[in-house]
């Protein structure tokens, strides 16, 4: 099920949101509806309060695959890089924002597994930019020249 996306103004979007503790069907589902409404939007990636849902739940769909990650942590950052982004819950802007270059962060996926992962360029920015929003960060809070979309 495709799901509304939120816009900036909600407040749920500036929750610090709460870490998920059931790895249930209900989470499952939320999960498959996130991706279903990430494609349609065609974007890079998904937070869960961005459909309203304020706890540790991110998608993201890059060139190195699609991926889940719940309650997720920084284990480390490296490097820098700066580029222009924009976010399905702040439609039409985009602004330029610096990152890291690489992280690695600790998740669970679905079932409550552990994982960890290192994430390189546009994946990293776009892995720091979903974990920004589970503590209630806009891009836009950390963006220079925020601007109108092309």
């Amino acid at each position: 099920m495709i799901r509304e996306i939120v816009q900036v103004g909600d407040p749920v979007l500036r929750k610090k949101c709460e870490k998920v503790t059931r790895f249930d069907g209900e989470l499952a589902a939320l999960l498959d509806d996130m991706k279903e409404t990430l494609k349609a939007a065609e974007g890079a990636g998904l937070a869960a309060p961005q459909v309203g849902i304020p706890i540790r739940a991110v998608v993201v769909d890059v060139d190195e695959g699609y991926f889940e990650f719940i309650n997720p942590v920084f284990v480390w950052q490296k490097g820098e890089q700066t580029g222009a982004e924009g976010c399905l819950s702040v439609r039409g802007k985009a602004g330029t924002v610096t990152r890291p270059e690489k992280v690695r962060i600790v998740f669970q996926d679905r079932k409550g597994d552990r994982y960890a992962l290192v994430a390189r360029g546009f994946f990293a920015r776009a892995v720091c930019h979903e974990l920004d929003h589970l503590d209630g960060i806009l891009y836009t809070d950390k963006a220079k020249n925020v601007r109108d979309a092309d």
